[in-house]
């Protein structure tokens, strides 16, 4: 197998972008405000109720505090220590965790077994102990969770890299989520982090011979970094929310902003169907609407915004009946630096637009992504780098999980008839988190089998096209109606 083709995936992300959406509305974002803030009155008093009951029974059993209840859960589930968390998250899941997550859905060939294992790496945390958590959120926000929230559930609801989601309710009634960092783990992936030189040499390894490997590796590390302080993923999600603003179908959580801090990240929570599920039980054409969903999510903010969510991965995901999807994580996020998306699009729209392998190794040797390689023929150029955009070069296309395998194999196939381009091929450090999301968006699409014109689609981001779709159409009246106002 391919030792060094890997940045080549990067070189093909240049446009394949993504999408999120949310079309539709619940029947109980669908009622009036006074029927809202009703129900929302009645659950705060039925809560106040509920603890004060709660409280009264844990006097009579002789425990009087929440430290006390969670000491006894502590000891009841046996939760990992914050010691166990910070070595476990620090030494595998903080600098191995992205890798093996994005190749446990990218790699197709992969048994499922496999890949199941290799999901793992990112869902299947351990969770902290409830004092431990209860802890975080009393050092990051001034005061323990009983007192800041109205409810509190001391079990996570979710565990996953680098913090655990526990489900609470304000003191106002709104349900949220409540993202806790593990205690240690900065410091921990911190000295992962630093230890660079073991990353450079595994990339210069696998990777191309004329790939900047440190700048790579810097590049990973500096977002990583950013995913460790969530008051960066706080001002990410605001950012979303304004370019999102009244969009007919993109939906992405409020932030509680008075609840959040460097280690604590307060947003609404939100109901919905996890992507394993959604898989099993949603019909073709509700697959179809998420998928498209996602893939102009991405697009609108690649290609319109220049910064855009780093992290296409399912379980970042909530998936709803209507083929409507939101969007959980902003930890991740890019932004083109000045000039870097002028120096990457004459590549994309020679591949994309107008198909000519002339056009396409000239803007591959100006943006440096072709090094070397003097006597190579344009059209084996093209051949090889725009595998990865077949789904933007016909009229029609279908992503399946076998078109990602035959894909994936013929970019690593350093001994077949492309190894020439391979060996002169390059990939600017700074466009390695769009590689990474236009693979991730290609195996999600071809799970959900996603079919359409995704030609005519792209064209509408990159050429000014007109809409190939409904959700594009409506796109386009929502982009109009806010150029007015």
């Amino acid at each position: 197998m391919a030792r060094r083709a890997i940045p080549v995936a990067a070189m093909a992300a240049l446009a394949a972008g993504i999408g999120a959406l949310a079309a539709g509305r619940s029947d109980r974002l669908a009622a009036s405000p006074t029927a809202r803030r009703m129900t929302r009155t009645a659950r705060v008093w039925r809560l106040s109720a509920r603890n004060s009951a709660r409280f009264a029974v844990s006097r009579v059993r002789g425990i009087g505090s929440a430290a006390e209840r969670r000491a006894e859960l502590d000891q009841e589930f046996a939760i990992r220590t914050a010691e166990d968390v910070a070595a476990e998250l620090g030494e595998m899941k903080g600098v191995l965790m992205k890798a093996g997550q994005m190749i446990s859905f990218i790699f197709e060939s992969l048994p499922d077994d496999a890949q199941t294992a290799l999901a793992s790496l990112q869902a299947d945390a351990a969770p902290m102990a409830p004092s431990l958590a209860a802890g975080v959120v009393a050092d990051d926000l001034g005061a323990p969770p009983e007192d800041l929230f109205l409810d509190w559930a001391d079990l996570p609801a979710a565990a996953a890299s680098i913090g655990q989601v526990h489900r609470a309710v304000t003191h106002d009634g709104r349900d949220v989520a409540v993202k806790v960092q593990y205690p240690g783990v900065h410091e921990a992936i911190e000295h992962d982090l630093d230890a660079a030189e073991t990353m450079y040499a595994m990339f210069s390894a696998m990777m191309l011979k004329g790939l900047d490997a440190k700048g790579l590796v810097d590049e990973l590390r500096a977002r990583m970094r950013d995913e460790l302080d969530y008051r960066l993923e706080a001002a990410n999600l605001d950012e979303f929310q304004r370019m999102y603003a009244g969009h007919p179908w993109v939906r992405i959580p409020a932030l509680v902003r008075d609840l959040s801090n460097e280690r604590v990240l307060t947003t609404e929570w939100v109901d919905g169907l996890a992507f394993d599920e959604f898989l099993r039980t949603a019909t073709d054409d509700t697959k179809q609407r998420a998928a498209e969903v996602m893939w102009r999510f991405a697009q609108h903010a690649i290609h319109r915004h220049g910064v855009f969510n780093g992290d296409p991965h399912p379980g970042n995901y909530r998936f709803h009946h209507d083929g409507s999807v939101t969007f959980l994580d902003f930890g991740l996020v890019k932004r083109w630096a000045p000039g870097e998306w002028e120096s990457l699009r004459p590549t994309l729209d020679a591949i994309v637009v107008d198909r000519d392998p002339e056009r396409l190794v000239a803007a591959m040797r100006s943006s440096g992504f072709l090094r070397g390689g003097d006597d190579l023929d344009p059209q084996l150029v093209f051949d090889y780098v725009s595998s990865p955009y077949e789904p933007y070069l016909t009229d029609e296309f279908t992503f399946s999980r076998q078109w990602m395998t035959d894909t994936l194999g013929r970019i690593f196939d350093v001994r077949g008839p492309h190894a020439p381009v391979i060996e002169a091929l390059n990939v600017p450090a700074s466009f390695v988190i769009l590689d990474r999301v236009v693979w991730g968006m290609s195996a999600i699409l071809g799970k959900l089998g996603a079919s359409g014109p995704f030609r005519a689609m792209l064209l509408e981001y990159v050429a000014d096209g007109e809409p190939a779709t409904d959700l594009g159409a409506a796109e386009a009246a929502w982009r109009q109606a806010a150029s007015r106002s």
